[in-house]
């Protein structure tokens, strides 16, 4: 997995729970790399013309979670630094996509650092309803965050430019 930052121009994708950084510390990076960077879900709200809590109250997870495909197979090619949704990695056709055209960077926050913010942004997350939802979500999503070639700890007092500081080191090795 290592082996595909060696080309410059591949793509970075940082996989995480939901609110574990994966936006903010994407544009801090992208600034430091001087690349553009995609959030797969404002690409899915464009594509969509609506938020994605309205999104899946409508037609479902299974359509969100298929814009999302198509949203990493559109932008899995250029050198972007690319945040895909918390459970993007569900699916085994985008863990291929991803592997196959970039490096995963997992900003592996704790589960009560994502639920407070979780709590504080004000973002409807209908895929974490509740505490014990989000909880469920976040366990089951471990073991393939876990393939991820580089794993970023991220803790509280961190600033996303310190997150993108220590990603950088780290494709650097």
């Amino acid at each position: 997995m290592n082996s595909a930052f060696s080309i410059p121009h591949s793509a970075i994708f940082l996989v995480g729970f939901m609110a574990s950084g994966k936006t903010t510390v994407g544009a801090a990076l992208a600034k430091l790399l001087d690349r553009r960077f995609i959030d797969l879900d404002e690409w899915i709200v464009a594509r969509a013309g609506c938020p994605i809590a309205d999104l899946i109250a409508r037609e479902g997870e299974e359509r969100f979670r298929q814009l999302e495909t198509e949203a990493l197979h559109e932008s899995a090619r250029c050198s972007a630094i690319i945040a895909p949704g918390g459970g993007a990695i569900t699916r085994v056709e985008n863990r291929e996509v991803m592997l196959r055209n970039g490096v995963l960077v997992w900003l592996d926050a704790p589960f009560e650092l994502c639920w407070q913010r979780i709590r504080q942004d004000g973002v409807v997350r209908p895929l974490a309803a509740t505490e014990e939802a989000a909880r469920e979500r976040f366990l089951l999503r471990q073991p393939l965050y876990r393939q991820a070639a580089i794993r970023i700890s991220v803790n509280e007092s961190q600033t996303p430019q310190e997150i993108a500081e220590a990603i950088l080191l780290q494709l650097s090795r």
